[in-house]
C-alpha cells in the first residue's frame, strides 16, 4: 500500500434506497491516493451500487462523496474524474481499437499528434501494439477487455472504476489478466477501485479489501487481516473455508464443545456463553496414533476420516470427531497423505492449535 496516507476518496453516511430497499446504509470509508481497493461481497450487497454512486451513474439518496478534496456528490459522471471498465467491455462495434481508446481524447479535443502518441503508449502498456486496426468483433473476450482497460487510462483519471471486470472470462485468462491489471496499477499509481465477488481475485489483487453485506461493511483490512483474523462470522464463512463448532465458555482460555475441553483466546466472553469456534481446513494438524502422543499436546482429539477429496496440491479430508464436534474438512498435502498412508476409514489424532483458533459469540 503506497506509504502517503493521503485520503483521497472520503465516503460518509452514504445510503441509496431503490424505492423501499436499502441497497447501502449509512456507509462511511476512506480511500487513500494510489491504494488498489476491492469491494467483495455475494450478489446483492450493495457493492455495485456503491461504485455506480461513486461514478453518479447512480446518485446516492443522501450522504457525501469527497475526491481529492473536491465534493462530488452532487455532480453528474461527465464532471467527475475517473475511468471506468464493465464486466461487458462496452466497447464501440463500429470503431477500430485506435477509435475505441482515443473516444475519450477526441471529446477533450487535443491534437492529433498527443491523441495518436497517448493511445499508442497505452496499447504498448497492455501488450496490444499491433492490434489498432482490429475491430473488437476480431478479438478474443481478453484483448476486448484490454482495449476497454485502455480506454478507460487514456484520459488519465484520478480514479479507475473496475465492475467485475474479469468475471466473463474463462478462468486462465482471467488469472493473467488479474497479474496485468495489478501490475499496471503499481506501474500508473493511479487509486483504483476493482468490485468483485471472487474472494481469490480480491486477496491476490487488492492493498485492502472491503467485504459488504447486505449494504453495509463487514470488515475492512489487508487481505491477510481479513484472511487470518475475520471481524465476524459472515467474513470467516465468505473468505476461504472454514470449519465452525458450537460451544460455551468453560473457563477463562477454554470452550467446551460437548464434553470436550478446547483451549483457545476467549477474550471478554463470559463463562457459560454459546460462542461459535472456527478453524481453517489447513491449521488442522493430522497425525496417525503411531505418531501422536496426545498427552503432550494441548487440543488434540482422535477422528475418522469419513471421505478425501483429491484438490491437486492437497487433499480435503472430512472428518468426523468426537460428539458436539460435526463434520470438519481438514488440508493436507498429498505428500502427507501418502506418508501417513490416510484412506477413507483411517483413524487420525487431529489437533486445533490454540493460536489459529478463533471464537464468535453465538448471535
Amino acid at each position: 500500500m503506497p506509504e502517503s496516507k493521503q485520503a483521497y476518496l472520503h465516503i460518509e453516511n452514504l445510503t441509496k434506497y431503490f424505492g423501499e430497499f436499502v441497497a447501502v446504509s449509512k456507509l462511511s470509508l476512506e480511500i487513500f491516493s494510489g491504494e488498489f481497493i476491492c469491494f467483495l461481497g455475494p450478489s446483492g450487497c450493495g457493492k455495485t451500487t456503491l461504485l455506480r454512486a461513486i461514478a453518479g451513474l447512480d446518485p446516492q439518496s443522501s450522504g457525501s462523496i469527497t475526491q481529492d478534496g473536491k465534493n462530488i456528490s452532487n455532480l453528474p459522471p461527465s464532471e467527475r474524474d475517473f475511468g471506468i471498465v464493465f464486466q461487458s467491455y462496452a466497447l464501440f462495434p463500429n470503431l477500430t481499437v485506435f477509435q475505441n481508446v482515443a473516444y475519450g481524447l477526441e471529446n477533450q479535443r487535443l491534437p492529433k499528434e498527443e491523441i495518436r502518441k497517448r493511445v499508442a503508449s497505452l496499447l504498448e502498456l497492455v501488450g496490444m501494439p499491433e492490434h489498432t486496426e482490429k475491430y473488437p468483433a476480431q478479438l478474443s473476450g481478453g484483448e476486448q477487455q484490454r482495449v476497454a482497460l485502455s480506454r478507460a487510462l487514456v484520459t488519465s483519471p484520478g480514479l479507475l472504476l473496475l465492475d467485475e471486470p474479469l468475471s466473463a472470462l474463462d478462468a486462465r485468462v482471467r488469472v493473467a489478466l488479474r497479474q496485468e491489471i495489478r501490475a499496471l496499477h503499481e506501474r500508473l499509481g493511479v487509486t483504483t477501485i476493482l468490485v468483485t465477488h471472487d474472494q481469490e481475485e480480491a486477496l491476490s489483487m487488492a492493498d485492502r479489501i472491503v467485504v459488504m453485506n447486505d449494504g453495509r461493511i463487514e470488515q475492512v483490512g489487508t487481505p491477510e487481516e481479513i484472511y487470518s483474523t475475520p471481524a465476524s462470522p459472515f467474513v470467516a464463512d465468505f473468505i476461504g473455508v472454514m470449519n465452525f463448532m458450537q460451544g460455551e465458555i468453560f473457563s477463562n482460555g477454554t470452550v467446551r464443545i460437548g464434553e470436550n475441553s478446547i483451549n483457545c483466546e476467549t477474550g471478554n466472553n463470559q463463562d457459560g456463553h454459546k460462542v461459535r469456534l472456527t478453524v481453517r481446513p489447513e491449521d488442522i494438524l493430522c497425525r496417525t496414533d503411531s505418531t501422536s502422543d496426545q498427552s503432550v499436546s494441548l487440543n488434540s482429539f482422535a477422528v475418522k476420516v469419513e471421505s478425501l477429496e483429491f484438490l491437486g496440491s492437497f487433499c480435503r479430508l472430512i472428518l468426523s470427531g468426537p460428539e458436539g464436534f460435526g463434520k470438519l474438512k481438514a488440508d493436507l498435502s498429498t505428500q502427507q497423505v501418502h506418508e501417513l498412508r490416510v484412506t477413507q476409514g483411517s483413524s487420525l489424532t487431529a489437533e486445533f492449535p490454540s493460536r489459529n483458533l478463533r471464537i464468535f459469540p453465538e448471535s
